[in-house]
Formats: C-alpha cells, sequence, structure tokens
C-alpha cells in the first residue's frame, strides 16, 4: 500500500510545514505529506552544481537537519524523517522513528507506521495504527482502513471509514467510498465520484463520465452523448487517462469531427491502449493512408485487439494475400475474437474450399457469431440440407440477424407456410431490411392494405430496392388514375425514373412510355432500347412502334421479332401484317397462328381473321 500521511499538527518549532492533505493524484500515492526544507536549505546557491546534483545535496542536508532533530527528541522531526526514509524504501530506517513519533502522538506517524507494517506484509497490525490516526482525524488513515476493510469483505466498516476519509475532504477517499457504492448500486456513488474529480482525480472523473452516460443511454438518449459526461472525459483525458482519451475519441468521431477524435485516439494509443490504436488505424484507413492504418493495427494486435487483428487480416485478404490474412485472422481468433474463424471461413469460401470454411463458420456460430450461423445455414441450404439449415438461421435471426431472419421467412416460403413467412419477414423490414420489407409490402398490396404496403415500398425504396420503386410508383399511379401523361417533378414519375435507373426494365418501359407521350422521341427510344436490351418484350415492342413511325420498318421488324419469340402476341400480329403487305403470306399465316397463341383475346380475335385471310389467299 502506498505511503500516505496528513496534515497531522503544526510543529512547534514553526520551522516545518506539511502540505494539504486532499489526496490530490499530483501529489504522491495516497496523499502523503510533503515537507519543506528550512528557507536556508532552500537558499543553496544551484549554480554552482548540476541540477540533480543540487537536487540531492538539498535533500541529503534536508535528511541531515531532520535526523539531528530527531535525535534531540523533536517528535515532528521523528515523523518527518521516518516519513522520507519510507517514501525510499528504508523501511529498517524509517521503522523506529515513526514508532517514537507515534508514541509521542504524532497521527501522521502513526499512519505512516501502518503503511510501513502493511508493506511488511503486517495487515492486522497496520490497521490498527492506522485506526490510531484515524480516531485522532486523519482523513488519509481512514481512507486506509476503509481499504482494509472492504479487502476483507467487511463493506459496513468499510463504508464507515471511507466515508468518515470522504467527508474530511480526502480525494482518494471519497473515490474509494464512490467505487464501494456503485458497486452496490448506491446513486450515493456519483456525487463521491464527482467530489474526487473536482480535486483532480482522473480515474473519478473517468468513471463520473461513464456513469453520466449509461444514464443518459438509459433515459433513451438516442446515443447523444451527455454534455457534462463529455466535460469529465476531457478532464480525465488531460491528466493522461488512456481509456478516457478512447471514449473521448469514440464520441469525437460519432460527431464527425475526425481530426480532434485522432489526436485523441492518437494520445491514448501511444500510451498503450490498443483499442485506441485500433481505432486510429480505421480512421487512417478512412483518410486514404492504408500504410499508417496497418502500422497502428499492428502494434494494436501486438498488444492482444483481436479488432486490430482482423483488420490486418482484410486488409491483406484485399491484396489477395491470403496466407498472411489467414495468419491475422487467427491472431485474432487466439486473442478471443471470434470474429476471426468467421474470416477464415469466408476466406476459405472465396477460394473454394467449401469444406474448411464451413469447418470455420461452425466453429463460428457455436461460439454465438450470428453471421457465422447464418453463412453456415445458407451452405447448408444449397447443398439440399433445408431441415440442418433451419436451425441455424433460427439461432442467427434470434441472435439479431437481419439477413437470417429474411432468409428463414423464405425458407417458410418455399415450404408453403406462408404465416410463418411473413413474420419472420416483417421481424426483418423492421429491423431495416430492404427485401424483407417489399415482401411484406406485397402481401399487404395483395390483402388491400395499401396504406401499410405504402409505408414498406418506400422503406424498401429508399433502401436501394429497384422493385420496391417501381411498385411504389405503380401505386401511386393507379390511385392518381394511371394518366399516361405526367410531369418530370411528378412523385409517381420520379420513382418510376429511379428504379429505371437502377435497370428495373418495367420502369423503364414505363419511363419511355411519359416520354412519348411528352413528344420527346429521342428520350423514349433511349429507355425502351434499354429495356429491350436487358430482355424486356414490351420494350421491344415498343421500341418497334416508334421505329417504324421513324420509317425505320427493317430495323423496327428485328425488335417485333425479338418480341413475339419471346412471348408478345401483339409484336406477333404486327409482324403478321408486315409479311402480308409485302406478299410473304407463308411467313404471315405463321405469324397469325403465333399471335393467336399468345393472345390476348383482341390480338388472338384479329390474328385469327388476318389468318383466315391469308388463307384464302393461299389456296386461291
Amino acid at each position: 500500500m502506498a505511503l500516505m500521511g496528513d496534515k497531522a499538527r503544526l510543529l512547534e518549532t514553526g520551522r516545518f510545514v506539511h502540505a494539504p492533505d486532499d489526496g490530490r493524484e499530483s501529489g504522491t500515492p495516497g496523499g502523503r505529506d510533503t515537507v519543506l526544507p528550512d528557507q536556508r536549505d532552500a537558499d543553496m546557491p544551484l549554480d554552482v552544481i548540476e541540477a540533480d546534483a543540487a537536487a540531492e545535496a538539498s535533500e541529503a542536508v534536508t535528511e541531515a537537519h531532520h535526523r539531528r532533530a530527531a535525535e534531540a527528541g523533536d517528535t515532528g522531526a521523528m515523523s518527518v524523517l521516518g516519513a522520507m526514509l519510507l517514501r525510499r524504501g528504508d523501511l529498517d530506517g524509517a521503522e523506529p522513528y515513526l514508532r517514537s513519533a507515534t508514541a509521542a502522538g504524532d497521527r501522521a506517524a502513526a499512519n505512516n507506521l501502518g503503511v510501513l507494517l502493511h508493506q511488511r506484509g503486517y495487515a492486522d497490525e497496520a490497521a490498527g495504527w492506522w485506526r490510531v490516526a484515524a480516531v485522532a482525524g486523519s482523513a488519509a488513515a481512514a481512507h486506509a482502513l476503509g481499504r482494509f476493510y472492504r479487502e476483507r469483505g467487511d463493506e459496513p466498516a468499510a463504508e464507515y471509514w471511507l466515508r468518515q476519509s470522504a467527508e474530511s475532504g480526502h480525494c482518494l477517499g471519497a473515490y474509494a467510498l464512490a467505487d464501494l457504492l456503485e458497486h452496490r448500486g448506491d446513486v450515493g456513488a456519483e456525487r463521491w465520484f464527482r467530489a474526487a474529480a473536482e480535486r483532480g482525480h482522473r480515474e473519478a472523473a473517468y468513471r463520473l463520465a461513464r456513469l453520466l452516460d449509461d444514464r443518459a443511454n438509459a433515459l433513451g438518449g438516442d446515443g447523444i452523448p451527455d454534455a457534462e459526461a463529455e466535460q469529465w472525459y476531457r478532464q480525465a483525458a488531460a491528466r493522461g487517462h488512456r481509456r478516457a482519451a478512447l471514449h473521448l475519441g469514440t464520441l469525437l468521431e460519432e460527431r464527425g469531427d475526425t481530426q480532434e477524435a485522432g489526436r485523441w485516439y492518437l494520445t491514448a494509443a501511444k500510451g498503450g491502449e490498443a483499442r485506441a490504436a485500433c481505432a486510429l488505424g480505421f480512421l487512417l484507413r478512412d483518410a486514404g493512408d492504408e500504410e499508417s492504418a496497418a502500422e497502428w493495427w499492428r502494434r494494436a494486435a501486438q498488444d492482444g485487439d483481436g479488432n486490430a487483428a482482423n483488420a490486418l487480416g482484410a486488409l491483406h485478404a484485399d491484396r489477395g494475400e491470403t496466407q498472411t490474412a489467414e495468419r491475422w485472422y487467427r491472431a485474432a481468433l487466439d486473442a478471443g475474437d471470434v470474429n476471426g474463424a468467421y474470416n477464415i471461413g469466408l476466406l476459405c469460401a472465396e477460394q473454394g474450399r467449401e469444406g474448411r470454411g464451413e469447418q470455420w463458420y461452425r466453429r463460428a456460430a457455436y461460439a454465438g457469431h450470428r453471421e457465422a450461423a447464418n453463412a453456415l445455414a445458407i451452405m447448408l441450404l444449397q447443398r439440399g440440407d433445408s431441415a440442418g439449415a433451419e436451425p441455424w438461421f433460427s439461432k442467427a435471426a434470434e441472435a439479431g440477424s437481419v439477413d437470417a431472419a429474411f432468409n428463414l421467412g423464405i425458407l417458410y416460403a418455399e415450404r408453403g407456410a406462408e404465416r410463418m413467412a411473413h413474420e419472420w419477414y416483417e421481424r426483418a423490414a423492421a429491423a431495416g431490411h430492404t427485401e424483407a420489407a417489399l415482401q411484406v409490402a406485397i402481401v399487404q398490396l395483395r390483402d388491400g392494405d395499401t396504406e401499410d404496403a405504402e409505408r414498406n415500398l418506400r422503406c424498401a425504396a429508399e433502401g436501394g430496392s429497384a422493385e420496391a420503386a417501381f411498385r411504389l410508383a405503380d401505386l401511386l399511379d393507379r390511385r392518381d388514375g394511371g394518366a399516361v401523361e405526367r410531369r418530370q417533378d411528378d412523385e409517381c414519375t420520379r420513382w418510376y425514373e429511379h428504379a429505371a435507373r437502377q435497370g428495373h426494365r418495367r420502369a423503364q418501359v414505363r419511363v419511355g412510355m411519359f416520354a412519348a407521350a411528352r413528344g420527346d422521341v429521342v428520350e423514349a427510344a433511349r429507355w425502351y432500347r434499354a429495356a429491350a436490351e436487358a430482355g424486356s418484350r414490351n420494350g421491344a415492342f415498343n421500341l418497334g412502334l416508334l421505329l417504324a413511325r421513324e420509317g425505320s420498318l427493317p430495323e423496327a421488324a428485328l425488335w417485333w421479332t425479338r418480341a413475339a419469340e419471346d412471348g408478345h402476341g401483339r409484336a406477333a400480329l404486327r409482324l403478321a401484317l408486315l409479311a402480308a403487305r409485302r406478299g410473304a403470306l407463308a411467313e404471315g399465316h405463321q405469324w397469325c397462328r403465333r399471335a393467336v397463341e399468345l393472345g390476348p383475346p383482341e390480338v388472338a380475335e384479329r390474328a385469327a381473321r388476318l389468318r383466315e385471310a391469308l388463307q384464302e389467299e393461299l389456296t386461291a
């Protein structure tokens, strides 16, 4: 236990002044006394010797002065000399002076005698002298006695003495009392953490910040940091608290102030905080400095940070250095980060080593890695083992994997269990899964629940689903009566265009139709062609119509042929008409037969009449 002292009493000689006993971290551990030398010694000229030698000389003179006074029977000098020897580690030399001063009623000596005995391993005897000093009013001794009782498991006695110390203004006593109260869940902990923090205790400042942060989150702070908590993080970090610097960096990074966040991460990382080094690596990577990022990740990984080891593995994997990547993933796993096993599984899967990949997925999944469980289930499903996949999907979904919840919905849908499928789709959609929101909306549209369907379609469309954007536009379109002519700033048009730009063929055809209605033939042709080249038979048919109107019948026929071969009845009828006009009766007859087969009814009726006419010509 660290050496501790207190104000004790002013020495009768008036030659020595004891430092305030506030327990601040800037002082000696435990808040022990600092004894200033006699003014004559302090005035020694320092320009004739080196600074270190001067300090040693001053200390030697001070000690000699105290020794002479102690030998002359000065109680205060005995106490101070004993404290000096104790600080130096000279327990044998310190003990007789401290015992003599204690016997003379010096409470600082009693406290320090307790420290000495505690260092020798005589804890019970030390506690006895601390009690003597504490009863005499020593806050430092009360703190030491409180810690002694807490280590023995006697919390009521510990609280009593720590409270005595804290209420006397002792910084370390206030912190120790707060630590005890927080351990018990007592709300009074905040008051004493604050008291210690205000007196410069950096760990108290950090603990107070964490307490305020946790309370803000519990009250629904939506991740917004408590302003007072930030101030205490700053105070603790400024005093060299590494974890406070890490938390402050995280807070600033979330706020978007990456420059200041990087400075605090760097401070913590240089102090040996591996998590800060890892976070600094991610900031540097995002800034484009991969080499510096790799260096900080390496430092963090070598200090046992699994996240940094995984980051290094991913970096080497992206470079194609699979062996080095696997080595770092294994290092992450050795550090207790199960992501390492999952990442090795991904690496094996990318290399086509599915058997090895499955082993690693299983290892991670059994350790509770939800994405590994989902990946394992997909692998089993691809093998046709839906029964084996289902429990892993369930385990992953219950652990919070949104993808697994969606996949479970697909699994039940394939089995025809629509109710169960819908429940899982809804669960995934509520967590923001785009495709799940689309599936939920499809069911709601089928059931006529257009209001909820629109909400889910918007969610999915905003999440990037082209199909959802098209269906949302179609819903809005039908609600407005399905007008062909629309303004370009119309919401319905915007969603159609949004889907069209993502390659949705039906949306491309619809946007082309709007352009054609406006008379913008070039724009219409561009969208029809995009849809047709992607395989849309409607796009091919409409493009053919546009080309035919422009007089490009041969190219129009090519697109109609593509559409008809893909099952478009109107395109087949157009081809039949073209063939009949140029006298190719047999070809026209074949396209008529195809149009009758494909429909729709009005097309089939017209094609049937044309086929009869062509048949008469062929048999005439």
